[in-house]
């Protein structure tokens, strides 16, 4: 066998130089676009997660549990056994919709409270103004109901009492405003108080005697006016139409309450002398001397208010009926009414 070489220029191969060569493999460099679409996917996640946080807080908590309750499901199973979902570890076809082990317990879900464009349909104070309208309208409903039922049952006495008989054509009921109105008017040779004075004859006590009953059984407030008509005599003492039409409202207050009418259910007493006659054509009509009585409606009534008027009924005297063509003339220092 031949020596080996020695490449060393030595003994034993003391001081030899060993050369390495190395290979250095060359990449793609800055040329590469794998990093591209990395950096896109995370700006990608970084705007749904920014978009994400914006949304959360432009949207109040209504509208949160509104989109929660959409994803709800409308049953959730009670089943112990199988694979605790939906269908128990059941397939349709082995009944899992009738299972008897297991039941399902329906979830009620509210209204959805949010519309298509992220806004909020249901105002709470729109359907609470709603469901007081509604209460209104039913109770305005059964209030006019009940007025007229009193019309006709106040019509339906009259007629069933004989000596009331000539004073049905003095009666006029309508509706106002204010409520149910019921007006005793005079007519030629049929009044209601003695001429110039606030005493009642005695039919027309009856006849208030008998609408009392009937409006006493309302639980609404009364309203009371006297009316005459536009004498200018002037009594020597002051005594003028407004005082006389007051006397007279009061008087028809008091033939109410004798009639079992509680005074709790009177609400205003006025005089109103002849500022609003029903026959304008003829100032000196009967029918402009009457007496009205208002069944208030249940928002006119006000508690507070009463018109305390003063009391003039000793002072009227008892003076004779007078002829329409005159009207009521001055009987012993009283002016006409």
């Amino acid at each position: 066998m031949a020596d080996r070489p020695d490449f060393g220029g030595g003994k034993g191969g003391e001081g030899g130089v060993t050369i390495i060569k190395r290979v250095k493999k060359g990449g793609e460099g800055h040329h590469g676009g794998a990093w591209k679409v990395a950096y896109a996917d995370f700006v990608t996640a970084m705007m749904a997660f920014f978009l994400l946080l914006w949304l959360l807080n432009a949207v109040t908590e209504e509208q949160l549990n509104g989109i929660a309750d959409y994803f709800t499901p409308i049953a959730a199973s009670t089943r112990e056994s199988g694979a605790g979902g939906m269908l128990g570890g059941l397939t349709l076809g082995e009944g899992a919709s009738q299972s008897s082990t297991g039941q399902a317990s329906a979830v009620v879900l509210p209204p959805p409270s949010i519309g298509s464009g992220g806004e909020d349909n249901s105002d709470p104070a729109e359907g609470q103004q709603d469901s007081e309208d509604e209460q209104d309208r039913a109770m305005e409903a059964r209030e006019q109901k009940e007025f007229e039922q009193a019309a006709t049952e106040i019509k339906k006495a009259i007629s069933g009492i004989p000596e009331l008989a000539p004073l049905a054509s003095s009666l006029l009921i309508d509706n106002t405003p204010e409520g149910l109105r019921i007006q005793i008017v005079d007519q030629d040779q049929i009044d209601m108080f003695a001429p110039g004075s606030a005493n009642l004859y005695p039919r027309a006590k009856e006849l208030l005697a008998q609408i009392a009953k009937i409006l006493k059984k309302l639980p609404n407030k009364i309203s009371l006016s006297g009316h005459t008509d536009p004498s200018r005599n002037v009594d020597p003492t002051g005594y003028t139409n407004w005082e006389l039409s007051s006397d007279r409202a009061l008087a028809t207050r008091r033939a109410l309450i004798e009639g079992t009418m509680e005074d709790n259910q009177i609400q205003k007493v006025t005089g109103v002398a002849d500022r609003e006659p029903i026959d304008t054509q003829t100032p000196r009509s009967p029918r402009n001397r009457r007496v009205s009585i208002v069944v208030l409606k249940a928002e006119k009534i006000d508690s507070s208010q009463f018109d305390r008027l003063p009391r003039f009924l000793e002072r009227a005297n008892q003076p004779t009926p007078v002829q329409q063509e005159t009207g009521e003339q001055l009987r012993s220092g009283r002016p006409g009414g």
